[in-house]
């Protein structure tokens, strides 16, 4: 199969109202047999796990590259220096940078864009935006930046605008952009980073300043802190979201999404803590033991993989370091592992770079 084929086949399974178990299985080993063919580095891990497309039978068994692994291997189908564009992990953990490479933003985009307008925008055409996030062009290996910037030129009203610039934070600007929302009553949807909140928060408060958006009215946030800022727990977060820009839990959406994959997960609002996060149809989640890489039934708490079929170029399964539980409709997330789970990922990046790398 053909890069060409590939993108036309998963442009069309995107394109698909739903997809039930047996269509995505077999998308899934389509995919599987992609990257075993392309990717070498994939194809000697899976190799030596005794994974190929010929003994892969169920999506469940194709297997999950340790997210740590971008960081040091190039994992992509396509020539490097071939790809539209390489997205970039921000590295502040480690200072190293992940990468994921995309030879279109065709299926990137056709990925993201009908999920927000289902997820975020329900129904509506557009709404006035205020971004959180530096734009596109400053940070052009940013997955978040496009997302973002896609989000404003697709869904966003007249008026919207990015707030973070070389500068930082235009306090003034936004405050002024809230008061006129508030004072039109017509809905705002503010979105970021979910550390870009933590000093708009404190600002507020050292101004003894509050916001009443209008009904309608959504708050959006992505990612951690990062060391970025200050952390908060959910609930301490969400509280004062809620209070700052009067408006409730149920409206405080939070998108959970990462480099190393093509598509987004999302929730129904953060009145409770922590809500069930879903993705498309196109993406399966599993929790597991990270060191057996087995499945941990429903319920228990173990090692999120994700398999995002968007994610062609590159391994659709990735193991992840988030800490989940699987239960009906989605999965909760816990934040990132500790303890022992922790410690079977560092085992697990370690067995698959010296399987890579033969």
């Amino acid at each position: 199969m053909t890069q060409a084929e590939i993108i036309e086949e998963l442009l069309a399974f995107l394109d698909l109202p739903e997809a039930d178990e047996v269509a995505f299985e077999a998308m899934a080993l389509r995919v599987f047999a992609y990257q075993f063919r392309n990717n070498a580095p994939y194809r000697r891990f899976a190799t030596q796990r005794g994974r190929t497309p010929l003994t892969v039978r169920r999506w469940r068994d194709i297997p999950a590259v340790p997210i740590d692994a971008f960081k040091t291997l190039t994992l992509s189908c396509c020539p490097p220096d071939e790809a539209e564009r390489v997205f970039m992990t921000s590295g502040t953990t480690q200072g190293v940078r992940g990468r994921s490479h995309h030879p279109t933003l065709a299926v990137w985009e056709r990925s993201m864009l009908p999920t927000f307008r289902r997820r975020v925008m329900r129904g509506r055409e557009r709404i006035r935006m205020g971004i959180l996030f530096p734009d596109e062009s400053e940070l052009p290996n940013s997955s978040l930046a496009h997302y973002l910037a896609l989000a404003r030129r697709e869904c966003g009203a007249p008026g919207s605008r990015v707030f973070i610039g070389p500068d930082g934070l235009d306090l003034d600007g936004l405050l002024a952009d809230l008061a006129r929302a508030e004072a039109e009553g017509e809905p705002y949807a503010l979105l970021g980073a979910s550390y870009a909140f933590v000093p708009l928060l404190d600002a507020l408060a050292e101004r003894g300043l509050t916001v009443r958006l209008p009904e309608g009215s959504l708050v959006f946030d992505t990612g951690g802190f990062k060391g970025q800022s200050r952390e908060l727990g959910p609930d301490e977060f969400y509280d004062a979201l809620s209070a700052a820009f009067g408006v409730p839990r149920s409206a405080c959406l939070n998108m959970y999404g990462m480099t190393e994959l093509s598509s987004q997960f999302y929730d129904d609002g953060n009145e409770t803590s922590p809500p069930v996060k879903s993705g498309p149809h196109w993406v399966r989640s599993r929790v597991v033991d990270p060191l057996t890489g087995a499945d941990l039934p429903e319920g228990e708490r173990g090692v999120l993989v994700h398999h995002d079929l968007a994610h062609f170029n590159c391994v659709s399964a990735i193991l992840t370091e988030d800490a989940g539980q699987i239960v009906p409709g989605g999965f909760r997330l816990f934040g990132r592992v500790d303890g022992a789970d922790s410690r079977g990922c560092s085992v697990a990046v370690a067995e698959f770079l010296a399987a890579a790398r033969g």
